[in-house]
This record gives structure tokens, C-alpha cells and sequence, in this order.
């Protein structure tokens, strides 16, 4: 009995070895990239260049002023949170009813319509988007690139909270309408409030979306409204290429939300889960 007790602890020795050995080579594997990315934006153009130097090098703080001195930074970066929050803002406008309404109503032809839409790649709309923009004189505003965001943003929120809304119990609907409440004080004062983990979940996701879209900015983008995933061009040459700064910049494009992302990990596990388990 002993001797079986004893096999059996060790058998769960070795399995929690082998696990916690497999999770820590998945993790080396995932972060190796961002880890030299960000070492390399304390480095020279020598030292990155140069296998052996990845660990012993001198830190140089010069390819951080570089981005902000010789490259503007600051500018791409207000206009990337801008269209960013613009567009977030916009498709939670649009697409919070939609999915409660697709949801509660069962408009399945309209969900199907919209979830083609988001299958459809961003790139197809770019000529048309140019065409419209350029005739209204909008092209290089925020208000475009904006609008143009909202393909990606749009339905991506409305599908992420249609199973949201299907999660809450109908009572709660049935027994504020029976206390003369209106479809919209309903949605106002019961449905948001308790779908807070899911919006921002949705918000967050489309926020990163927009902040990495590089398709509709290359077209209707320009010198006012250059955002960063365009911006990081400005790195690269004919002759070459500015690796130090160019890790910098992604350095500064990539840490903000991950840190946004690590501080709300809680909602959106709480998001993306919801509507998996009924009744």
C-alpha cells in the first residue's frame, strides 16, 4: 500500500515536472521575439548586428531620443490612439444594439451578413474607401481612417457580444418590462451595466485592432494623420536600416498595450468566456 502511494506521488512528480518544463519552453519560444526586440533598443547598430552580444552589451539610451528627435514619434502616436478611440467608440455605438438586437430577436440573416463582412479582408474595401474619401475631400482626416476602422471593429464587437447577451437570464428583461420600463431604459440600465466585462473586452480588442491596422492607413493616411504601424517605414531605407530605433519604436507601439492588456486580463477572460456555459 505504501509502495503504491508512494508511485502514485511520484508519478505526479514527473507530471508536474514535464508540464511546468514543456510550459517553460512554449514561454521561451513566445517571448524570445518581444525579449531581443527590446534588448535591441538599447543596443547599437554593431552590437545587434553581432550573435555574441546579445546579453553583454553597454545600454544606450540614444535610440529612444533618436525616435523622438530625428522621427517624430509623438505625432503618429496621438493620431494612432485618436482613430483608435474614434473607431472603438463608434463600433460600440453601432454595435452594442445590433448584437443585443441580433441576439434577443433572433436576426440570424443579419448576423450571417455581418460575420461575411468581417470574413471579407480589409484590403477589398481599400480602393473603393479611397474613391469615396477622395471625392468628399477626406482623405488624411482622422474621420476617415476612423470610418475605415469600423469594417475590422464593427463586426468583430457585434459577433463577441451576440453569446454575451444570450448569457443573461431573460427574467431580468421580463421583469423590468413588467415594471414599465422601455426597451431602451432596459438596455440602458440593465443589459449594459451587467455586460461591463464583455465591453470591454470588445473594446479592448478593437482598440488593438485599430492600433495595428496598416492597410487603410498606407491609402488614406498622409503627413497629418500618419499613424505608427506607418510610421515605423520612416525606419527603413534605401541603403538601410535604422535597427535601433526601428526596435525602439516598436518598443513604444507594443509595451502600452500590453500593459492595458495584463490590467484588464481579468474582463477579458470574463468576456471571451461568456456565453460558453447556459442555464
Amino acid at each position: 500500500m505504501t509502495s503504491a502511494v508512494a508511485n502514485k506521488k511520484r508519478s505526479r512528480l514527473h507530471t508536474s515536472i514535464l508540464f511546468y518544463v514543456s510550459l517553460l519552453l512554449i514561454l521561451l519560444v513566445v517571448c524570445f521575439p518581444f525579449l531581443w526586440m527590446i534588448l535591441a533598443s538599447f543596443k547599437t547598430q554593431v552590437d545587434i548586428m553581432a550573435t555574441e552580444r546579445f546579453l553583454s552589451f553597454t545600454p544606450i539610451m540614444d535610440n529612444y531620443k533618436t525616435v523622438f528627435s530625428e522621427y517624430e514619434f509623438v505625432k503618429p502616436i496621438l493620431n494612432s490612439f485618436i482613430v483608435g478611440l474614434s473607431s472603438t467608440l463608434l463600433s460600440l455605438l453601432l454595435g452594442l444594439p445590433a448584437a443585443y438586437s441580433i441576439s434577443r430577436y433572433r436576426q440570424n440573416m443579419l448576423g450571417l451578413v455581418i460575420l461575411m463582412v468581417r470574413f471579407i479582408p480589409g484590403i477589398t474595401f481599400l480602393i473603393p474607401w479611397y474613391v469615396i474619401f477622395s471625392k468628399m475631400g477626406l482623405v488624411d482626416t482622422h474621420f476617415a481612417l476612423s470610418l475605415s476602422h469600423l469594417l475590422i471593429n464593427l463586426p468583430f464587437i457585434i459577433w463577441l457580444m451576440i453569446p454575451y447577451f444570450d448569457s443573461l437570464p431573460r427574467e431580468l428583461e421580463e421583469a423590468a418590462i413588467v415594471d414599465g420600463s422601455s426597451i431602451l431604459g432596459l438596455f440602458l440600465r440593465i443589459i449594459l451595466p451587467l455586460s461591463v466585462p464583455g465591453i470591454i473586452t470588445a473594446s479592448l480588442l478593437s482598440f488593438i485592432f485599430s492600433w495595428n491596422n496598416l492597410v487603410f492607413s498606407m491609402a488614406l493616411a498622409g503627413g497629418n494623420t500618419q499613424t505608427l504601424p506607418l510610421a515605423v517605414f520612416n525606419f527603413i531605407s534605401y541603403a538601410a536600416i535604422d535597427w535601433g530605433a526601428l526596435m525602439a519604436a516598436a518598443v513604444l507601439i507594443t509595451v502600452p498595450i500590453l500593459v492595458i492588456s495584463l490590467l484588464s486580463q481579468r474582463f477579458i477572460i470574463q468576456g471571451l468566456t461568456a456565453g460558453a456555459v447556459k442555464g
